[in-house]
């Protein structure tokens, strides 16, 4: 069985939304032959992220950044899962209250940087949740996870 890690940083009731309606996605009951392993950007490390066949990322925008607990992560890893993991497909989703085009960036360079593969369209927004965005991460999840399951 294939594994898709979910690491995220969900803070707040509306990115644990964003969370739900991604992890609703990965584990629709249509989708077979995937393991969905989810873990907060702080626990999750080396061994996680070599285990897993693919990977799916969440993140507030925080001062312009990524948080710092997703930041934490990818500084714990980076180094440790670069070449084994090269090509490994993935996407994210980053939610900020007014810009998220730092955090954007750092995603884009990390994740380059890894050699990881986007399978899917992020979803990156600012302001209220609506019940599109949540669809939307749904759809992220189900993406995502079905890339996975090949």
């Amino acid at each position: 069985m294939k594994r898709l890690l979910v690491v995220q940083h969900t803070p707040t009731d509306n990115l644990a939304a964003i969370a739900d309606a991604a992890l609703a996605g990965a584990r629709h009951p249509d989708l077979e032959g995937v393991e969905v392993q989810v873990l907060p950007a702080l626990e999750a490390g080396i061994e996680d992220v070599l285990a897993a066949d693919g990977y799916l990322l969440g993140t507030p925008a925080n001062f312009g950044y990524i948080s710092g607990a997703m930041k934490h992560f990818f500084d714990t890893v980076y180094d440790h899962v670069r070449e084994p993991t090269a090509k490994r497909p993935f996407s994210y989703w980053i939610h900020g209250g007014y810009d998220t085009t730092g955090a954007e960036r750092a995603m884009e360079q990390i994740t380059t940087g890894l050699g990881w593969n986007l399978v899917a369209e992020p979803l990156v927004f600012t302001g209220e949740i609506s019940a599109d965005h949540l669809e939307n991460a749904t759809e992220l999840g189900g993406t995502v996870a079905a890339t996975v399951a090949g």
